[in-house]
């Protein structure tokens, strides 16, 4: 019902309006426990941004769909196969790709990132980014172990999605939710929303 929502309001007549829209912020979760702050940063977006929600298998173990805004539809992997039956039916990881103005990955746990270094796309997560159209912003705020993060391959994987275009907001040192202290944590909802806001407000000047 929820895609079927966005797809006939892609397709509905085009009304001339001169009031700016609302930007329109796509934000996706992969599976860390930093998920449980998914709600927050959804609220922190929704009052200034259209928000659509992306949430990865292992992300939902964490997530309280009860604390997400009532006018955020979230999207699951199910959503991504069961609207598609035949040839011309919309896709739907095309589909919010196009209504996205910026997505946020946030968290970007340790094995989403792999995959999209790696060019990885089996999830609907990573079919949009897989998709996306890199002339719109991309944000991630990766959430991890410090160990995972100090991890040599993370670097690489790092420099990859950079080369990509693709934002990092940097996570934080504080102590982990597996009890380490260390870098690994991520960045605040808060912040998160101010650094795009910020970034989307400096380039519209």
């Amino acid at each position: 019902m929820a895609y079927s929502e966005l797809v006939s309001a892609e397709r509905e007549p085009i009304q001339v309006n001169t009031a700016p829209r609302k930007p329109r912020i796509l934000l996706a979760a992969s599976g860390s426990v930093a998920a449980i702050k998914f709600g927050n940063l959804c609220h922190c977006f929704s009052e200034w941004a259209e928000v659509r929600a992306v949430a990865t298998k292992a992300s939902l173990h964490f997530i309280d769909r009860a604390s997400l805004p009532k006018d955020v539809i979230l999207y699951t992997d199910e959503d991504e196969w069961s609207t598609w039956t035949k040839i011309g039916d919309s896709v739907l990881h095309i589909e919010l790709r196009r209504w996205a103005d910026i997505m946020v990955i946030a968290p970007l746990s340790a094995n989403t990132l792999g995959k999209i270094a790696g060019g990885l796309c089996d999830n609907l997560l990573t079919c949009i980014v897989r998709a996306w159209d890199y002339s719109k912003p991309l944000f991630v705020a990766p959430a991890m172990n410090t160990f995972m993060w100090n991890n040599p391959f993370t670097e690489r994987h790092l420099m990859l999605i950079d080369e990509l275009g693709i934002s990092l907001i940097p996570p934080v040192t504080k102590r982990l939710a597996c009890g380490d202290y260390g870098n690994g944590a991520m960045a605040e909802p808060s912040l998160i929303f101010s650094t795009v806001r910020l970034f989307l407000e400096s380039r519209a000047q």
